[in-house]
């Protein structure tokens, strides 16, 4: 639990559970690298698993509640299929989009995983892709994509017509070096994880730079790799800080709040598999003597959202599990 007072607003954290754990398929995530959660709750993981591993390639459908719904996808290069997927958003009509950084393409699906269509071509004019990562949809339904390694953003319709763009390789404002994650707020302001620079850059909905924050570093307020971002109702931000393994919190002007560094215990899908797997327990006793609170800690955040709750999720890359917090705003009392 953290408590921080900022004008008129107390905001306290609690952490609240664990979902997931470690497997190729099922009650579980393996290399997931982000979620993406609909407004009826559900929550989509990206799996992007190993090379030597791509039946582990797919999404993981699931609630927060610790309900298993469904999986979906495939590793290839076919209609439905990914082979580095790197991102997942979901529109209005609870659409869901996955994007490939491998094959520059964002894939199309139902909310039940059917396949519906694709659309993305190699390159750097307008809407062309070059490593695509992050996604996220605004109030019109336009979808933003960072297209990482063209050092800029872009907007396309819900089926792929091109809208816009702005940003280009350097450290100015404005400017990219290797963006990843992506949000939008209320307002549709566009956030942007700018993973090389070691900060978040705000943007108005035109492409219109508006502020920076963070540097390079391990302090408070510093980043280094940033990698995902997220708004809450609010207008509070957080920033999964991937290389430092946590996720920070700051108010709507960049102000630093907290730091959340992990608190995880064993989700309900992992006692699950220990109470059917004895060795395990054993074997998990025996590594984890010498540190007891090291399974509690976040290692490499990746993505970080909001769901309709206000609930704060945190997904845990090479944990395998997402970490979920509950925040209360509480008047100050003068």
């Amino acid at each position: 639990m953290a408590t921080h007072f900022f004008g008129l607003i107390d905001r306290t954290y609690y952490f609240s559970h664990a979902v997931g754990r470690n497997e190729f398929a099922g009650t579980g995530f393996r290399n997931p690298v982000d979620m993406a959660i609909a407004p009826d709750g559900s929550v989509y993981v990206v799996n992007r698993s190993y090379e030597q591993r791509p039946d582990g390639v797919h999404v993981t459908v699931f609630t927060l509640d610790e309900e298993y719904i469904t999986e979906f996808g495939a590793a290839g290069e076919g209609d439905g299929e990914f082979v580095w997927p790197s991102a997942v958003a979901i529109d209005s009509k609870s659409d869901v989009y996955v994007a490939d950084e491998w094959l520059n393409r964002v894939s199309k699906f139902t909310k039940d995983g059917e396949f519906i269509s694709k659309w993305g071509t190699a390159g750097s004019g307008d809407g062309e892709l070059k490593g695509p990562s992050g996604l996220v949809f605004d109030s019109s339904d336009n979808l933003t994509v960072v297209d990482s390694k063209n050092n800029r953003v872009q907007k396309f319709t819900a089926d792929g017509k091109f809208i816009s763009k702005f940003g280009s390789a350097g450290d100015g404002k404005g400017q990219f070096n290797l963006p990843w994650g992506v949000a939008v707020d209320k307002n549709d302001n566009i956030y942007v994880a700018d993973w090389r620079n070691d900060r978040v850059q705000v943007f108005n909905p035109d492409g219109e730079w508006q502020q920076s924050f963070g540097s390079s570093g391990s302090g408070v307020g510093q980043f280094n790799r940033p990698n995902a971002v997220a708004v809450d109702a609010s207008g509070d931000i957080f920033v999964a800080d991937w290389e430092n393994n946590r996720v920070q919190a700051f108010a709507p002007d960049g102000r630093y709040i907290t730091q959340f560094v992990g608190d995880a215990d064993l989700s309900k899908w992992g006692r699950d598999k220990l109470n059917a797997n004895p060795d395990m327990i054993r074997q998990r006793n025996i590594a984890f003597a010498n540190d007891p609170g090291y399974e509690q800690k976040l290692s490499h955040p990746c993505s970080v959202k909001v769901d309709p709750q206000g609930r704060i999720a945190i997904l845990d890359h090479t944990r395998g599990r997402v970490q979920v917090y509950v925040k209360e705003d509480v008047p100050v009392l003068h």
